[in-house]
């Protein structure tokens, strides 16, 4: 059995997760970590990491950019893997959890969606075969409680799409006044409003057709799934960083 801390768990993901774990018989959510507890869950609910005296396995945060380093700092001295499923990391604290990797195990993904990471992978086989020929713009929609933007997940789409092509690209992001597209742009487009689980659709525009990948989250239950199958993979595993593609090839290796 698997004990897992959720970092979090008052929230809306945080509350999907705590329904969804139930069909992993091989892990537990023992405690949670959130600063507005609303006794909606059926284990204890710590304000901070830090008051934690709860022990587990592995911890994971679906919660804000601000709890990170209390979440860094709490695992490396509990030697405890760390998932990460929050979005909106600065750079700063993406170097911290690159560096972090090397003293404990790190995952981290901007989207849980094994869907999400198929299209992914996808992106860097057709990406520079492309390019030549095709103007890449990428959109994204989510609910209008979003506050990042764009998303995370668009960020991964579109860095993806920059490593394969060899030639010098630049993201614009939300284009704007009167000005011809740049063929090395690639433009990335955020749409907030209602109730939108998570849209994103990748156009590569040619001339005389488009072809499109789209990917729609349909409710937050793809993500508590895509999250509670990193835990059972984080459980055990060596020092390093890690990410969904190992989940779904199943490599041990970070």
């Amino acid at each position: 059995m698997t004990r897992v801390i959720l970092s979090g768990c008052c929230g809306k993901m945080g509350k999907v997760i705590s329904q969804s774990v139930s069909s992993f018989p091989n892990l537990q959510i023992v405690a949670g970590i959130d600063k507005f507890s609303d006794n909606s869950v059926q284990y204890p609910v710590f304000k901070t990491i830090a008051e934690c005296t709860i022990e587990a396995d592995v911890v994971l945060d679906f919660s804000r950019p601000e709890a990170l380093d209390a979440l860094l700092c709490y695992c490396k001295n509990k030697n405890l893997p760390l998932v990460l499923c929050t979005t909106g990391y600065s750079a700063e604290q993406l170097n911290q959890i690159q560096a972090a990797s090397k003293e404990i195990p790190v995952f981290r993904s901007a989207n849980m969606s094994i869907g999400i990471n198929l299209i992914n992978n996808i992106l860097k086989d057709i990406s520079a075969m492309l390019y030549e020929n095709y103007d890449i713009e990428i959109v994204e929609k989510h609910h209008n409680q979003k506050v990042d933007a764009p998303s995370g997940t668009a960020l991964l789409l579109a860095n993806t799409i920059k490593n394969a092509i060899p030639e010098e690209t630049v993201f614009n992001q939300g284009r704007d006044g009167i000005a011809k597209r740049a063929h090395n742009e690639i433009g990335i487009h955020a749409v907030r409003g209602g109730s939108i689980v998570g849209d994103h659709e990748i156009i590569f525009a040619g001339a005389g057709e488009i072809i499109e990948l789209k990917h729609s989250a349909l409710s937050r239950e793809v993500f508590a799934i895509g999250a509670l199958k990193a835990c059972e993979y984080m459980g055990g595993k060596g020092i390093g960083m890690y990410s969904m593609d190992n989940v779904i090839k199943g490599s041990g290796e970070a």
